[in-house]
């Protein structure tokens, strides 16, 4: 399969390299120091899994030297969404299909304003990883998951041959049957362990080791479910408690990339997570008082470290812990 990989981050570089040492051709798009090292030294990513490296002409600056990719994933942060989804219209309305494993609930809406809607998949990727340095991505633990679909709900042929690539590749992958129940299933675990790490400045087994953060980290959650309901997604009622449930199965020292990105004095995606929350809560006359306090205290820093303007990001088409 021909895949392009619109930043080679710590979602988009571990998946790519995985599905290139499976024998794909595949893209990455990337910028900045990160495409230089890149370059010069090809793309290494390292894995309790194994360790892979990328050669240095499967990178290009631009989307423009893509060359009829059959599928585009799409792994920039969120505020680049957009930007990104302009320049990939020509390729789409060619006939290739784009799947984003952004974090949040905006990213496919935000994509088909720019491309075919047809074009467009939905799906999650679960993973820590991240850029330890330029031309360098470290994944942490052995958790690697993507799940997409379609979203009619239908199993495409596209959909199946991107799942058996997936799998040839060793990567943990399934086709949801709903998918955006289950981009929200996700968002109600990322907000809450995004919101509370960052807000607390501590990894999960701080949160949840005290009652008081344990308490915000729940009502975060709770506060996603609701809003999502109101939206018409079919998510359980008691969904946060499960979730809750999963966080103590995490280990104590796992984070989240905003509070990674905050301790980096770099921007965060508060605006697609917790503010959202808070934005949709007040849209669909839902509370969302513990998500809008989080978006107020982290407000801030949510351009990055006011006290380091511009923070320390390698790359704005670079990766995430997800």
């Amino acid at each position: 399969m021909r895949i392009a990989i619109i930043g080679a981050g710590g979602v988009g570089g571990y998946f790519g390299a995985r599905l290139a040492a499976a024998g794909d051709e595949v893209t990455f798009v990337a910028r900045g120091r990160h495409l230089a090292a890149i370059r010069e030294k090809g793309l290494t990513v390292r894995s309790p899994l194994g360790d892979l490296r990328v050669p240095s002409e499967a990178v290009v600056p631009t989307v423009s030297d893509l060359e009829a990719p059959d599928l585009v994933m799409v792994a920039v942060k969120l505020w680049d969404t957009g930007d990104v989804a302009r320049q990939l219209a020509p390729l789409a309305e060619s006939g290739a299909a784009v799947v984003s494993f952004q974090n949040g609930v905006q990213k496919d809406a935000e994509l088909r304003r720019h491309l075919p809607a047809g074009s467009v998949l939905g799906g999650v990727g679960y993973i820590s990883a991240f850029i330890e340095e330029p031309g360098v991505v470290v994944h942490n633990g052995t958790l690697q998951r993507l799940v997409f679909g379609e979203y009619d709900r239908k199993e495409s042929p596209r959909a199946r041959h991107f799942l058996d690539r997936c799998l040839a590749a060793g990567v943990d992958a399934e086709i949801s049957g709903d998918i955006e129940r289950t981009i929200w299933e996700k968002f109600v675990f990322l907000v809450g362990l995004s919101g509370t790490t960052s807000a607390v400045r501590q990894p999960i087994g701080v949160v949840r080791g005290n009652p008081g953060s344990r308490d915000l980290l729940r009502d975060v959650m709770h506060e996603v479910v609701a809003v999502g309901r109101a939206k018409g997604v079919d998510l359980d009622p008691g969904f946060a408690d499960d979730r809750l449930a999963f966080c103590d199965t995490l280990p104590a020292t796992m984070t989240s990339s905003m509070h990674n990105d905050l301790l980096r004095g770099n921007r965060l995606e508060l605006g697609w997570l917790s503010g959202a929350v808070a934005d949709l809560g007040a849209d669909l006359r839902v509370a969302t008082p513990r998500n809008r306090a989080i978006a107020d205290i982290l407000a801030p820093y949510a351009l990055g470290d006011p006290a380091t303007p511009g923070g320390t990001e390698v790359s704005a088409a670079g990766g995430a812990s997800r």
